[in-house]
């Protein structure tokens, strides 16, 4: 391992007291490896929240970084108070990895051309403007997957926007998957509304029953008919059973059942 040149790392570790930052892959790493000329790495540390902890903040963590022989590091965290947890990102930039996991709201941004896949979480709801700047940063995404329980605080001044001057249409032109079975109805109306959301043809979805049957009023309503006749492959999780409505609602698309 000393006489590693290049380095590339990608990892998810929980640890009890401290986050991974620039000290320890400093003297963990670098020191150890001599020989290294290029290190690339992105790594999420969760850390249990216990009584009143203490964390310190991105500025802090950006610090350590200080002097770092590499590209330019970028470091954020979040707190999650319901699952009682805390997560600290660093990464290398520019990012060279496929896949970018966890996002929430306090993604900084930035441009990431290989990225294919990208999962969103947060305990804070996720607003039209998040998801459009998701798409930017994130241009040549494929599959995009989804976890949030929380409803949008402004979806009403949209829907009261009868003309919907203020709303930027969203375009994803490279999704070929998208996970949006464990989220509030609100995230569903985000990408089958045509007016939010655009679409290219032969999606593959995967999607709560009952949420759907919701959110496209008992697969009857025209505001998000465009989108969901887009889409080749359904995946329908829940208690869901056939009818003409629903393959009609769908005419291009294999629908597919699961129980949780």
């Amino acid at each position: 391992m000393s006489n590693l040149e290049e380095l590339g790392l990608c990892l998810t570790v929980y640890v009890k007291k401290t986050f991974i930052d620039g000290n320890h892959l400093k003297t963990k790493i670098i020191k150890q490896m001599t020989r290294l000329n290029q290190f690339t790495f992105f790594i999420r540390s969760f850390i249990n929240i216990f009584n009143e902890m203490s964390f310190p903040s991105t500025e802090d963590i950006q610090q350590t970084f200080i002097d770092f022989p590499f590209n330019k590091m970028i470091s954020y965290f979040n707190n999650f108070a319901d699952r009682k947890q805390s997560q600290c990102y660093i990464y290398s930039y520019p990012f060279l990895t496929r896949y970018y996991t966890g996002i929430t709201n306090n993604f900084p941004g930035g441009l990431f051309e290989h990225v294919r896949s990208v999962s969103l979480f947060d305990e804070q709801p996720f607003e039209h403007e998040f998801f459009l700047r998701i798409q930017k940063s994130f241009p040549f995404i494929e599959e995009l997957s989804l976890v949030n329980g929380k409803p949008q605080n402004r979806k009403q001044s949209y829907e009261s926007n009868s003309n919907n001057q203020t709303l930027s249409l969203i375009e994803y032109f490279f999704l070929k998957k998208l996970y949006i079975s464990n989220v509030h109805d609100d995230y569903i109306e985000q990408f089958l509304f045509h007016i939010k959301t655009y679409l290219q043809n032969n999606i593959i979805v995967y999607v709560d029953y009952e949420s759907l049957q919701r959110v496209t009023h008992n697969f009857t309503r025209d505001s998000t008919r465009t989108n969901c006749a887009k889409i080749s492959k359904l995946h329908l999780w829940g208690q869901g059973k056939r009818s003409n409505s629903l393959e009609e609602y769908f005419p291009y698309a294999k629908i597919c059942y699961g129980i949780y």
